[in-house]
């Protein structure tokens, strides 16, 4: 549906040899550290925490650095509560809405430090409440479609209560309620159907189509620039480029 789960899964796949690892490992403790403090430090009972931690070791996140952050979290350890969530709302080059989500000790810097990347890059950042209202949060799986049958993964994405199996390029998207990605994840691993990414995410109800290639430059370079920024931890935007665009722009 929406070329934003291409260009993840694109980013995904070519993003391994250079991801910036120390960086990705900060933004994955912070996320850690939230979890834990609102909800408390057993995953079991804590359903962002659990999903915090699993997404930590898809990305190989070390035990001990995961264990510190829920330490942190709990208000064990020092700065266990010095995070805060902020959500952040704009327009991005072709009237595209975006949400930016970030974890932050420091409001007044980050805020700062959003406007300014909306800013360079052909963008504005929005009142509260202006974009939002076109995302909903759901829980998406990708799984190679080459490494597996698409009816075996709809078989079993059924069994774990998925809503939906759509072919996004070369993925399998796999989408559930939020409170249903644990059961999702596990029915595909226990028939042997390996995933490249499952964690919650803010899908958009409706999409706005940029078939235009200077414009998905620009779009993405504006993405790009946000996710790379150390505060923030998701960036979700309502676009569709089209494949032939879409890695053209790659």
């Amino acid at each position: 549906m929406s070329g934003h789960s291409k260009w993840s899964s694109i980013k995904h796949k070519k993003g391994a040899a250079d991801a910036k690892r120390g960086q990705l490992f900060s933004k994955l403790s912070r996320a850690i550290i939230i979890a834990a403090r609102d909800g408390g430090p057993d995953p079991d009972a804590n359903f962002a925490l659990a999903n915090a931690i699993q997404k930590a070791r898809d990305n190989s996140m070390p035990k001990d650095n995961i264990e510190r952050a829920i330490t942190r979290g709990s208000g064990s350890g020092p700065d266990g509560r010095a995070y805060e969530q902020i959500t952040y709302e704009g327009y991005g080059p072709g009237g595209v809405a975006i949400l930016v989500e970030a974890v932050s000790d420091n409001r007044n810097r980050t805020a700062s430090d959003i406007r300014h990347v909306f800013t360079k890059q052909s963008g504005n950042l929005a009142a509260s409440g202006a974009v939002s209202w076109l995302f909903e949060r759901k829980g998406v799986v990708l799984v190679d479609a080459d490494s597996a049958d698409e009816d075996d993964v709809m078989l079993a994405a059924a069994e774990g209560g998925a809503e939906d199996v759509s072919r996004e390029g070369s993925s399998l998207r796999v989408v559930c309620a939020q409170e249903d990605l644990p059961a999702v994840r596990q029915a595909l691993e226990s028939v042997g159907i390996a995933y490249e990414s499952a964690e919650p995410t803010m899908l958009p109800k409706t999409t706005v189509e940029i078939a235009e290639e200077g414009t998905a430059k620009k779009l993405l370079r504006l993405i790009d620039a946000l996710e790379e920024s150390d505060d923030v931890q998701d960036v979700y935007a309502n676009f569709d480029i089209p494949e032939r665009v879409l890695e053209a722009v790659a």
